[in-house]
């Protein structure tokens, strides 16, 4: 169930291994409490080939973390960060790092896994 995508400026994987990225945010949350089973949690990283942003350098990583309704706002916080940490561990160089909490609607939400 939970879903980081992590939306980045295209060419920071040509200086970042955004594999090892993605693997060092599933390692995080997967230690969670919140995140009870591993096995349901997804992380994958898209490149944006177009972007203009406010700050320099005009370099960027934004994850959003999507999770089905019933944390509370301290434990959506703790997420967060603990998803920030790992951004500016693996990309010390961007920008601008930004990590968000969505809800997804649990009664709408289907999943089919083999």
């Amino acid at each position: 169930m939970p879903h980081v995508v992590i939306d980045f400026s295209a060419g920071l994987e040509d200086s970042a291994d955004m594999t090892a990225l993605c693997q060092a945010v599933f390692d995080k949350l997967a230690q969670e409490p919140a995140i009870p089973n591993a096995a349901t949690l997804k992380v994958r990283a898209r490149p944006q080939p177009f972007a203009v942003i406010g700050t320099a350098p005009q370099s960027f990583a934004h994850a959003t973390l999507r999770l089905l309704p019933g944390r509370d706002d301290a434990t959506k916080s703790h997420l967060t960060q603990s998803v920030l940490e790992v951004l500016a561990k693996h990309l010390p160089e961007t920008g601008s790092l930004t990590v968000e909490v969505v809800e997804m609607h649990g009664a709408s939400y289907a999943k089919r896994v083999l």
